[in-house]
């Protein structure tokens, strides 16, 4: 059965070169690429039901973007490699959507990049990937 990899962007230099090192993988094993990018979301606000509206606008505006603007053009050129990619958009907490996904399409392996540019805590191993590890059921390569 061929292995499967999902694959957590975020548009950084180190999300750049996860994807590079996911391809590889899949190019290695004759897999498939399970392109994913999460936009951050709280379901907990208090709002009024106007700013609840617009909020859902957003939210679907966002989730466009994100598919046409940085995942398909993706897929596209790693789809003209003969690579096998699928995309998906989601809001939520970033890793705790990445590792529900992961279980969703049944992936061997998540591939993440650390950008560790945030708070000190985190400058060793990125925030997500740091909760990713902790809460995967499955490997994650973390790539630098």
């Amino acid at each position: 059965m061929a292995k499967i990899f999902l694959l957590g962007v975020d548009g950084s230099e180190c999300g750049e070169r996860a994807l590079e090192v996911a391809a590889d993988h899949v190019r290695a094993s004759s897999g498939k690429l399970v392109l994913c990018y999460v936009i951050p979301w709280s379901p907990f606000t208090f709002s009024t039901a106007e700013e609840n509206a617009e909020r859902h606008r957003r939210r679907e505006e966002e989730l466009s973007i994100a598919m046409t603007k940085f995942l398909q053009p993706r897929a596209k050129a790693l789809g003209a490699e003969g690579l096998d990619v699928e995309v998906v958009a989601r809001h939520g907490h970033p890793a705790k959507t990445l590792a529900a996904l992961a279980r969703e399409y049944d992936a061997d392996t998540i591939v993440i990049g650390n950008r560790g540019d945030t708070p000190l805590k985190t400058r060793i191993l990125g925030g997500t990937a740091t909760a990713l590890i902790q809460i995967s059921h499955c490997p994650v390569l973390v790539v630098p």
